[in-house]
């Protein structure tokens, strides 16, 4: 009997043990709810900048490449060999300096020859002139006499202009690229000898979309950028539209010219060119550091506040413009004078709280000139 009371009893005790864990865990388990329902996430520091509008340059953007208003692949005309070589690589020529000569001891021989055939039958047309003049020889004798003559002439012509085209001159003034012959070498027909460029003004040609013929005309200015000076800005004007639009690329061909006194802009040089307009375009603008680019759009975190007074971020889908320097255009989607988070939207969700800290935040340009790193 007292075993059986025993077991009651510890079976009660057991029981109410169990029942005390329970309950405090209970107690506690609430207390933690309660807190968690009662805390506030701290606000989220952020930096903002106000939406404004701003007067951008209108520019038609494209790449073009750099040609010389002269330039020519000198190559041989006649084969033979190379003789003489009178110029340096790189140097400057002028129009008309002898640059190349190829062997022509075998054509001068023959030229000596012709040039006296040819002051023979000078001698015998006059000698055949005064004669019929007198009436001692027939009108045939005289005939034949202008014949052979014109003859001679054509010979002396003829071997003339074989040596004239192998004495390779300069047809322009510029500057000659680095020769691709020997002295002592064989040469064929259309061997190349050396490049010559005109450099003092240079052609830029690049295309643009046709969407953009009624928006560009001759003389108009245009800039251009490239990799190879990235300190440097060139300027010029546009000089020529093509009147044909490219039926598979529906764009159409432009060409500026620029000077180059200096011979810093080279032939096949890779550019960027900007056409200026003469209107210019009223944008609302962000910086760029305040865009949240995503796949489904791209959007901003306007500043406003809530019912109890906090500021929070709202987000707000957008539609994008062009760019200028650390700026972004909004064509749809912000108003003018709204606030906007400019730094620290990585760290925001739709309706944070925040508080705004603008002590540290860099002021965007429209030309930055960042030093080099």
């Amino acid at each position: 009997m007292k075993k059986i009371q025993f077991g009651i009893l510890l079976i009660i005790s057991v029981g109410l043990l169990i029942f005390a864990v329970f309950a405090i865990k209970g107690m506690q388990f609430g207390a933690m709810a309660k807190a968690a329902e009662e805390m506030v996430m701290p606000p989220i520091s952020v930096s903002t900048f106000v939406a404004e509008e701003q007067t951008w340059p209108n520019k038609l953007r494209a790449v073009g490449s750099i040609e010389p208003v002269q330039g020519v692949v000198l190559k041989a005309e006649s084969p033979g060999i190379v003789k003489t070589i009178n110029f340096k690589n790189g140097e400057r020529v002028a129009k008309g300096d002898l640059l190349v000569q190829i062997d022509i001891g075998v054509e001068a021989a023959q030229l000596k020859s012709a040039q006296a055939s040819a002051r023979l039958a000078d001698v015998e047309f006059a000698r055949a002139k005064r004669l019929r003049k007198s009436g001692n020889v027939p009108q045939s004798d005289l005939d034949r006499a202008v014949a052979d003559l014109d003859r001679a002439n054509a010979e002396v012509e003829n071997i003339q202009a074989i040596i004239d085209r192998k004495t390779i001159r300069a047809p322009f003034s510029g500057k000659v690229g680095i020769r691709q012959i020997n002295l002592g070498q064989y040469v064929s027909t259309g061997a190349p000898f050396v490049s010559l460029q005109a450099n003092e003004q240079v052609y830029v040609n690049f295309t643009l979309p046709q969407q953009a013929l009624s928006k560009v005309e001759t003389g108009m200015t245009l800039t251009l950028k490239s990799d190879a000076f990235p300190d440097r800005d060139f300027e010029g004007s546009v000089t020529a539209v093509s009147p044909q639009i490219d039926p598979v690329t529906r764009t159409v061909e432009l060409q500026g010219t620029l000077d180059n006194p200096d011979d810093t802009l080279r032939s096949g040089l890779f550019v960027e060119v900007e056409v200026d307009l003469p209107e210019q375009d009223t944008v609302i603008t962000v910086p760029a550091t305040a865009i949240v680019y995503a796949p489904y759009g791209n959007s901003v975190y306007v500043i406003e506040k809530n019912e109890d007074g906090a500021l929070i971020a709202v987000q707000k889908i957008i539609r994008t413009g062009r760019a200028l320097g650390d700026f972004v255009s909004v064509e749809e989607g912000l108003d003018l004078g709204e606030e906007v988070v400019s730094a620290g939207t990585f760290k925001l969700f739709n309706g944070a709280t925040v508080s705004i800290n603008n002590d540290m935040a860099p002021s965007p340009e429209t030309d930055p000139t960042p030093p080099n790193t």
